[in-house]
């Protein structure tokens, strides 16, 4: 069993910005009856963000049917998507005047299509609202529907970011539901069919991962077409959750980094406090500018 009673170094302790703007989002959000992954996954970046008037919105409910030992998310759906939630995210995004959002779910196995025509929804209610909003989907498995993943990919959102979470043979500790190959099989499926979509992945790291697992999966990922690429600190929500084998302090996260651009992923988001949606509107105007070049 992976185990660890190691005390956070120095590097992961943060001043907690908060303020108006702050409070202005999270009351909307509550007024609106939204669930963000900052919000329920317990995100230590949720404070910024919100400062920033940025969040990333969990739809499908704010329960799922798969039970990670990592993730802080409750499980156990207890009833259908609420018809209205694609509108009253499209609303949030209005009144947010997000430039930028990143659209993520639960998972929800218990669905026919795991939810992807709610995401569809979703994205066609804010492009309805907002057009000009940019939107990045974060999305399940889906349990490897090919028919439910070109919902997705018929939708045309500008980036479509599937996370791997964590190297193969972790899978059965970290992710007993999912499945490595399961998960690398979306991710080329939608580099091979997305027109030109850029494609995203994140990795977290500290719970046993050795340095040659993490260069596999990276090149995994690059052989698989993902081009941006988020790694980040692991860290245990509660004590039911895994515990912190080890924290990687920011001069590895910097050379991962660096290792990663340099055999092939244009961008790249690597530090203790990254995660998958952090900064992901830098992240793809970054891609867009390179790629104008």
């Amino acid at each position: 069993m992976l185990k660890s009673k190691q005390q956070k170094p120095p590097w992961l302790k943060r001043r907690l910005p908060t303020g108006p703007t702050y409070e202005k989002v999270r009351d909307l959000l509550k007024s609106s009856r939204l669930h963000t992954v900052c919000q329920e996954a317990r995100c230590p970046n949720l404070w910024e963000c919100f400062s920033r008037e940025t969040a990333t919105f969990l739809i499908l409910g704010d329960r799922c049917t798969r039970d990670c030992r990592f993730c802080a998310v409750e499980h156990g759906p207890d009833g259908p998507p609420d018809p209205d939630e694609p509108a009253h995210v499209a609303e949030a995004v209005f009144r947010m005047k997000l430039s930028y959002v990143v659209i993520t779910s639960v998972t929800r196995d218990d669905l026919p299509d795991g939810g992807s025509g709610h995401f569809v929804q979703t994205i066609q209610k804010i492009r309805n609202k907002t057009p000009n909003t940019r939107i990045e989907v974060l999305i399940p498995d889906l349990q490897g529907n090919r028919e439910a993943l070109n919902l997705v990919l018929m939708a045309h959102p500008d980036v479509i970011n599937h996370n791997m979470e964590t190297i193969r043979r972790l899978y059965p500790i970290v992710r007993p539901q999912a499945d490595y190959d399961r998960s690398l099989m979306l991710i080329r499926y939608i580099g091979e069919h997305s027109l030109g979509i850029p494609v995203k992945s994140g990795l977290m790291l500290g719970l046993g991962e050795t340095r040659n697992e993490l260069i596999e999966t990276l090149e995994n990922l690059l052989q698989a077409g993902c081009r941006m690429l988020t790694i980040g600190q692991y860290l245990q929500p509660s004590k039911s959750h895994l515990e912190v084998i080890r924290y990687v302090p920011p001069s590895e996260f910097n050379e991962l980094r660096n290792i990663a651009l340099r055999i092939g992923f244009t961008q790249v988001a690597s530090g203790p406090f990254v995660r998958s949606s952090y900064h992901a509107k830098e992240m793809f105007n970054a891609l867009q500018s390179k790629d104008l070049s």
